[in-house]
C-alpha cells in the first residue's frame, strides 16, 4: 500500500487531500518543484523498473527523480490513493521535423473530475499546472500558451512561448485509451538501451523553480527565470565530475 504521508513529505505538500481540481493543481506544482526530471539511472547502469514499489523506493525513499514513465507512473499511484480517477495514456513525442515518435514514447495522465484534465509531471520544461483536456481554446500559463487540438483519432498538445506572433509547436500527440505499465515496457527498455534514444546520449537533471527552471545538461548548468514577462537565461560549464556531483546534491538533492 502506498505510503501517502511519506510521498507528500517528499514533495513538501501540506494542502488539502480532497480529490478536487485545486488539489490536483497544487499537487502537480509541488511535484514539479521538488522531483527532478532526470535520466541518471540510465547512465549509472541502474535498471528502471516500472512497478509502484520500485518507483516509490527510488523517488520517495532515495529522493531521486526519474524520466517520464517513472515520474508519471508514481504520481498516478499517488492520485489513485487519494481517490482521483486516473488513466495512463500513450503519447507520441513530437520530433524536430514535425513528425511524432512511436506509441508509448511517453506517458500522459488523464484525471476525471467534474471535467477532464491533462496532467504531466515528467515532460521536462512543460506546463506547470494541469490543462483542461476538453478545452480547445488556448490556455495561458505565465509567458506561455498551451492548446489541445484534435487531429483525427489523436489529440495534440501545442505550445507557444511569449510573443503571440510566434508559431505554435507540437509537444506530443495522444489518445484517451487507458493503459497499464506493461504496455510501456518495450519503449522503456528502448529509451534505456538504444543509442538512438536521446536519453542514452547525455545526462539530464531538471526541475521547475519558483522563478523558472534549473537544468543540469551534461556539464552545463542552466538557469532560467521570468523577469517582467521576459525569460532570463544563464549558463555555465562545470569543471569536473566532483563539481557535477556537488551541483546534483545542492540543487536537486540527488546523490548517485
Amino acid at each position: 500500500m502506498l505510503d501517502i504521508k511519506a510521498y507528500l513529505e517528499r514533495i513538501n505538500y501540506r494542502g488539502s487531500l480532497a480529490p478536487t481540481a485545486e488539489t490536483l493543481r497544487t499537487l502537480q506544482v509541488a511535484h514539479l518543484l521538488t522531483v527532478p526530471f532526470e535520466n541518471l539511472s540510465i547512465h549509472a547502469g541502474q535498471p528502471i523498473v516500472l512497478e509502484d514499489e520500485a518507483l516509490f523506493t527510488k523517488i520517495v525513499t532515495n529522493r531521486r527523480g526519474g524520466f517520464c514513465y517513472e515520474a508519471k507512473g508514481l504520481f498516478a499511484a499517488l492520485l489513485r490513493a487519494l481517490g482521483f480517477d486516473v488513466a495512463m495514456l500513450s503519447a507520441e513525442v513530437a520530433n524536430p521535423g514535425g513528425s511524432f515518435g512511436p506509441d508509448f514514447d511517453h506517458i500522459a495522465l488523464m484525471v476525471q473530475l467534474d471535467r477532464r484534465w491533462l496532467v504531466d509531471v515528467g515532460f521536462g520544461d512543460s506546463f506547470l499546472e494541469p490543462l483542461l483536456l476538453d478545452e480547445r481554446d488556448e490556455q495561458r500559463q505565465g509567458t506561455r500558451a498551451y492548446q489541445i487540438v484534435a487531429d483525427g483519432n489523436y489529440l495534440v498538445l501545442m505550445r507557444r512561448d511569449q510573443d503571440e506572433e510566434k508559431a505554435w509547436k507540437a509537444q506530443y500527440s495522444f489518445t484517451l485509451t487507458p493503459h497499464i505499465f506493461a504496455d510501456y515496457a518495450e519503449m522503456c527498455r528502448y529509451h534505456q538501451t538504444s543509442p538512438e534514444s536521446h536519453f542514452t546520449r547525455g545526462r539530464i537533471c531538471s526541475r521547475a523553480t519558483e522563478q523558472g527552471r534549473i537544468t543540469l545538461s551534461d556539464m552545463r548548468l542552466i538557469t532560467t527565470s521570468d523577469s517582467d514577462g521576459e525569460q532570463v537565461r544563464q549558463e555555465r560549464t562545470l569543471s569536473s565530475e566532483e563539481e557535477y556531483a556537488e551541483v546534483l546534491r545542492e540543487h536537486f538533492g540527488v546523490v548517485i
